[in-house]
This record gives C-alpha cells, sequence and structure tokens, in this order.
C-alpha cells in the first residue's frame, strides 16, 4: 500500500507525495477580491504539500458572498494571483484554483442582487458581511439563461486560472455551494431538466465540468464532495445511490481526481454524518480520490492503507504548520491554531506559526 511520501499523479499533475492542503478561507484578499504579497508569502511556506488547493475563489462578483475571499473573473485578480502561483512554483510546490460559486449563500450585500439557487429557497442561519452577521434571504429559481451564463462564469474563471499560473482548478461541489445545491434534494426542487430525477440533478455539475474541461483540458480538472453530511441546510435522502451515479458520471466524463470532505464523526456545526460513500464510489471511479476531514498523520495513514483513498487531504493542521509534512514525516506533535485569526486579515495567524526546526531554534 502506498504511504503518505509516495508519489501520485492527479491527471496532468504530478504531486511529490499524498499530502494534499485542503482548501481553507482566511479572508486576507481585499474588498475586490485581489489577491497580494502576504498571501503570496502564506501559500508559498506550505508548499512542500503534494498538492495546495487554493481557499475558495468567486468565479464572478454574483457567486463570492464571503468577505475579503479573493476571485478570479478580472484582470487585477489574475495578477494578483501570479504572485502567489510564482511564489508557489518557485518553492518547488504546486497549486490548483478552487472555483466557488456560492449560490443562495451569497447575500444582496455582497453579491449586488438577490441570490441564485437551483431553487427558491432560503439557507438557514445566517450570513458573513463587512456590517457583520445577517439573515439569509431567499435565492431565486436559476433560468436556463441563468444558467448558461454561470458555466461560462465557470469556464472563463478556469481559463483565468491558468493564465494566472494554476496548474489546474478544483470545482467547489461541497458544502451546500451552487453546485452542491443542484445535486442533492433537499434544495433541489426543480421539475425540469435539471431536477428530481438524480440523472437530471448530476446535469448541471456535468456541464460546469465539460465546460471547464474543453477551457483547459480535463486532466486539470478535479472537484470536491461532502456527500455523507448536511452542510448549510443542504443534504440528500439517500447518499450511496446519488453519489454513486456521481461516480459513474466522473468516470465517463475522464474527471482524474476528486476530494471527498467525507465526516467521519460530528462536525463543529453539530451534523452527524451518515455512513461513508467513498467505498462505494472507488469501484466505479478510476480516478484518484483524496480524503478529507480532520485527518493526522495516523489516521491518514490508516485510511491509505484500507485502498479506497490515493491522498489525504489535511484543512486545520496546514493553518498552524507551514511544514507539516516535514512534521509528519518525522512524528513530530502538530502545532494548535489560533482560531481568532483564521479570518482577522493581516499576518497574525497567517504567516507567523514557526516551522518545527524554527520552533527548536527558538
Amino acid at each position: 500500500m502506498p504511504t503518505l511520501f509516495d508519489p501520485v499523479e492527479f491527471g496532468a499533475i504530478a504531486l511529490p507525495n499524498r499530502i494534499v492542503m485542503a482548501p481553507l478561507t482566511r479572508a486576507r484578499s481585499d474588498r475586490d477580491g485581489v489577491p497580494n504579497a502576504l498571501m503570496a508569502e502564506y501559500y508559498a511556506q506550505r508548499a512542500s504539500a503534494g498538492l495546495i488547493i487554493s481557499e475558495a475563489t468567486g468565479i464572478s462578483r454574483e457567486g463570492l458572498g464571503w468577505p475579503n475571499a479573493p476571485g478570479l473573473w478580472n484582470r487585477a485578480q489574475v495578477e494578483g494571483w501570479k504572485l502567489v502561483t510564482g511564489a508557489v512554483h518557485e518553492a518547488g510546490g504546486r497549486i490548483v484554483a478552487q472555483l466557488w460559486h456560492m449560490g443562495r449563500l451569497v447575500h444582496p450585500d455582497l453579491g449586488g442582487a438577490r441570490p441564485v439557487s437551483a431553487s427558491a429557497t432560503t439557507a438557514p442561519d445566517f450570513a458573513h458581511t463587512y456590517e457583520g452577521k445577517k439573515p439569509y434571504v431567499e435565492a431565486r429559481a436559476a433560468t436556463k439563461d441563468d444558467m448558461l451564463r454561470i458555466i461560462a462564469d465557470y469556464s472563463q474563471a478556469a481559463h483565468n486560472a491558468i493564465e494566472a499560473g494554476f496548474d489546474g482548478v478544483q470545482v467547489h461541489g461541497a458544502n451546500g455551494y451552487l453546485v452542491d445545491q443542484f445535486l442533492r434534494d433537499s434544495s433541489n426542487l426543480r421539475t425540469d431538466e435539471y431536477g428530481g430525477s438524480i440523472e437530471n440533478r448530476l446535469r448541471f455539475m456535468s456541464e460546469v465540468l465539460v465546460a471547464i474541461g474543453d477551457s483547459i483540458g480535463m486532466d486539470r480538472v478535479g472537484i470536491r464532495f461532502s456527500p455523507n453530511i448536511l452542510v448549510q441546510g443542504v443534504d440528500d435522502s439517500d447518499p450511496p445511490r446519488l453519489f454513486t451515479a456521481v461516480a459513474r458520471r466522473l468516470e465517463e466524463l475522464k474527471v482524474p481526481w476528486i476530494e471527498l470532505r467525507e465526516a467521519h464523526r460530528p462536525t463543529s456545526a453539530g451534523s452527524i454524518p451518515t455512513n461513508p460513500v467513498s467505498p462505494a464510489m472507488r469501484p466505479l471511479y478510476s480516478g484518484k480520490i483524496a480524503l478529507n476531514s480532520d485527518y493526522d498523520g495516523p489516521s491518514g495513514r490508516a485510511r491509505l492503507a484500507e485502498g479506497v483513498g490515493d491522498a489525504i487531504s489535511f484543512g486545520r493542521p496546514f493553518i498552524s504548520n507551514p511544514d507539516l509534512v516535514e512534521r509528519l514525516r518525522a512524528g513530530a506533535p502538530l502545532a494548535p491554531g489560533d482560531v481568532a485569526t483564521y479570518y482577522s486579515g493581516g499576518s497574525s495567524g497567517y504567516v507567523d506559526y514557526p516551522t518545527l526546526k524554527d520552533a527548536k531554534a527558538a
């Protein structure tokens, strides 16, 4: 069985190890979604990961509902991301852009208009805005013209990502955002060819992936799912049936890798996971599977040994351990993160975590 430190290929991207940096929203861009030199420093510090998946990055103003999150829809954003990808590559790393449309989770204060989703539904809880938390508003159901426009936005954002120096892209299909809203029957209440049956609910995801593959080559495309948990009001009545159908479709489309945020214990929001679907997806999907959710070195190694996953995606440990790969290799303890600084802006709790070497020297 492979170890965390063996190489692996995610389509056209060759990874020197199987330790993937999961997408982590950190809110260090400006209000126009333009990345900066501070972000370049942060990502370059973590370039020893086999692959870095960028923080969720908006494909349009309409689809970006998180304060100070980055985008990939205009020239200034492309130029800002060049700082990041250049720094990562100079440090020997590989990085893909996670493409994000938040759907009904975009508050009009940030998106500029009423949000759009698979159906006219309202997300639970509250949206983060520059003026604090506000209740979500009811989304309008996407028209076919909306879907064509949004799919074109995905395609253009993928093109922009390659121009900005990324090695590929990952579609955000998890956590209750737009692609997830179309996939799952708790949020997709449509009665046309994009709703109802599983085959119909796969249609929007499939069209997004095809458009991106046509834009940059499918060998540089991945997608993320959160198949076995309720997230931001979105879940499904039959996850195994839905995600085995997803696996078959991804195999047909030749999508080379996926990441599964597959919870194995209650989430911080209190959601109780259903049974994992990755064992059922594995026989149907020949691409690479990265497994994510609260792993450390021992648990990550154990999951690889099961033969279902090909890599392990680490999230929060990468925040406070920029040299996570070396710490896992050495069996060294992991430094805890400062939760208060996760989205606080500035360098504190962002680029000032010491490596194991620096901590010993101090």
